[in-house]
């Protein structure tokens, strides 16, 4: 279209004739807005024109400039739930959207609508960046709807609204609940054991409670749950391993809420092992392999238990207790014995109902070994008495028995004669000689001034003789 003129032309009729205007000093020509084409196409300033005004010419369409893009608005904020509650207000906390543009955030806007009516109204007249908030001037007794907006440059988000309404009444105890120290972990039942399980909370007035699986309510054909003012009772009579998940427990007064997690799961003992084989057989030793069982009784296998047999008894025995590989190596088994061998599963139930057995047997034969005795050379042992410790000189007190010592070797085994003074010592009680190991010795019985002397110890053989001697003194 057309440009709107800056000046509208004066119609003939209340044109006023250049007569009867009043001579005006000349003055230079007033500039107008509308440009005046020339012959040759350019624009030039009209000259005033006398009796009627110049007619109006358009002006040539400008070229549009391109629009910029319009930037999205932030996305809705999140989690958005009720911390407190008083008698005359209550407390809001959110967490931030996920995305808030380029421009980043100006802050929220709460907005309040009571029960019964659609007027919203905004609580706070300029954008705040905190994620919680305080609502305070209500009257108790009455039924709120909330919801919150992020606010940006390029525009508002869709509100986090509330799904139920806040009843301003004083909460005289927040909800909270008492998860047993051995519920926080994961709870493991077998297969048709029974699930009986009490969780107590606190909150007054009576919180409200309910319990949801995967964010869906519960089966009430299998599970049974019974609400008292202090506690809930979760209750499954023969549990399936399709009872096993995360059970979530809500506890909420009046939009202030506690949240809690079960974590269940039901077991049972595994299957066998798969593809057991006998690897290989050499000397005392069988290797085996298997693969993991199909199915492992909904928990992780802790390991294997290898056992063995042998033909002759037919019993079996284990060889490893908890081997954590899918492989092993059997030793120490005895020659001439036939082998079968066998392999279980075992999780945190126990072991398998059944196991797998190697389809071959391990038979141990024996080695075929010579022996070859070792070449001694033949050793001449015969040698003359020699000593290897002489008689040694002693002095004793008179009424104290004395030993007197030697060694000696020789084969064939030497005689050992004792003599006093050069005579030989006979059948004498006071005298006990003894050889024992090459040693001989020879005790004195409580000896006196005439049992000092030269003793002597003579060895004897088929080779030869030798002797030793000492001296005893007697004080």
């Amino acid at each position: 279209p057309a440009p709107v003129l800056a000046q509208e032309a004066v119609p003939k009729e209340e044109a006023v004739p250049a007569a009867e205007e009043p001579p005006a000093p000349e003055q230079p020509p007033a500039p107008t807005d509308e440009p005046v084409p020339t012959e040759a196409g350019a624009e030039a300033t009209p000259a005033p024109a006398e009796g009627s005004p110049a007619p109006p010419d358009k002006a040539p369409t400008p070229e549009p400039k391109p629009e910029k893009p319009k930037e999205e608005p932030p996305s809705c904020p999140l989690s958005l739930a009720v911390e407190e509650v008083s008698e005359n207000s209550f407390t809001l906390t959110w967490k931030a959207p996920e995305q808030t543009g380029r421009a980043g955030l100006d802050g929220y806007v709460v907005e309040i609508c009571k029960d019964g009516s659609s007027d919203w109204k905004a609580v706070n007249q300029e954008p705040f960046l905190s994620t919680r908030y305080t609502v305070p001037n209500l009257s108790s007794g009455d039924k709120i709807h909330v919801r919150v907006v992020a606010v940006s440059a390029s525009g508002a988000s869709v509100p986090a609204t509330l799904e139920q309404p806040v009843l301003i009444r004083e909460i005289l105890q927040l909800p909270k609940i008492r998860m047993p120290r051995h519920l926080r972990e994961t709870y493991i039942r077998r297969v048709g054991d029974a699930v009986n399980i009490m969780i107590p909370f606190q909150g007054k007035p009576q919180p409200e409670v309910s319990w949801t699986k995967g964010g869906q309510p519960l089966d009430t054909n299998r599970i049974n749950i019974r609400n008292t003012a202090r506690d809930t009772i979760f209750y499954i009579r023969q549990a399936q391993r399709g009872d096993s998940g995360k059970y979530e427990l809500t506890v909420q007064i009046n939009g202030a809420e506690d949240k809690a997690t079960l974590d269940i799961q039901v077991v049972e003992p595994p299957g066998p092992p798969q593809n057991l084989k006998l690897v290989d057989v050499w000397g005392f030793n069988v290797a085996l392999e298997w693969t993991p069982p199909a199915d492992n009784g909904n928990s992780e296998i802790k390991g294997y238990r290898v056992q063995k047999s042998d033909k002759k008894s037919g019993k079996w025995f284990t060889v490893l207790e908890c081997c954590t590989r899918t492989s092993c190596t059997i030793s120490d088994l005895i020659i001439g014995n036939t082998y079968s061998f066998r392999v279980f599963s075992e999780n945190i139930c126990g072991l398998s109902d059944s196991a797998a057995v190697a389809s071959g047997v391990a038979h141990i034969e024996k080695t075929k070994t010579t022996y070859q005795p070792e070449k001694v050379p033949q050793r001449d042992m015969m040698e003359p008495p020699k000593f290897t410790q002489p008689l040694t000189d002693r002095t004793t007190t008179r009424g104290y028995s004395t030993h007197l010592f030697c060694s000696v070797r020789g084969f064939p085994q030497p005689k050992i004669i004792w003599l006093k003074n050069q005579m030989e010592i006979r059948e004498d009680p006071k005298y006990i000689a003894l050889i024992d190991q090459g040693v001989c010795s020879l005790e004195i019985r409580k000896p006196g001034p005439f049992d000092g002397g030269v003793y002597t110890c003579k060895a004897v053989n088929p080779l030869g003789e030798a002797s030793v001697d000492c001296k005893l003194d007697v004080k």
